[in-house]
């Protein structure tokens, strides 16, 4: 009986105010990242503008939106590329090196000749096995 007395429109405007709720929760949740995150303000004005969209949430989430939109893609970017920086840096030194990059290090170390020619013979072998 409850399903008959909710007609499917009201259903699907159910629906849709949900997924603004959503949505809308999603743009506070990226706004306050966005503004802990700066680091071109102080803390008072950290403080000034999450007073204002906390007090006045839509004007003031939509004026920050609006002042610090493109700002905010800018330093999204930069935290992205400095993470891929940061992750390319450690797989690059937990990888080690490759056969032939141990085999020339060994040569350098030859030719300096901080080795011997069986300490480099010992280390060509153990880098090509």
């Amino acid at each position: 009986m409850l399903a008959a007395s909710y007609p499917f429109l009201d259903v699907l405007w159910s629906m849709v105010i949900f997924f603004l709720f959503v949505i809308w929760i999603w743009i506070l949740i990226t706004v306050f990242a966005d503004i802990f995150r700066r680091r071109d303000i102080g803390g008072g004005m950290k403080t000034v503008w999450l007073i204002f969209v906390i007090v006045l949430p839509y004007l003031g989430v939509f004026i920050y939106l609006i002042a610090e939109g493109h700002k905010m893609a800018d330093r999204n970017a930069e935290q992205m590329q400095a993470a891929r920086a940061q992750q390319d840096e450690y797989i690059k030194s937990v990888a080690g090196s490759s056969p032939a990059d141990q085999v020339a290090q060994a040569k350098q170390l030859l030719d300096s000749g901080a080795i011997t020619q069986a300490e480099f013979d010992t280390m060509k072998a153990k880098a090509l096995a």
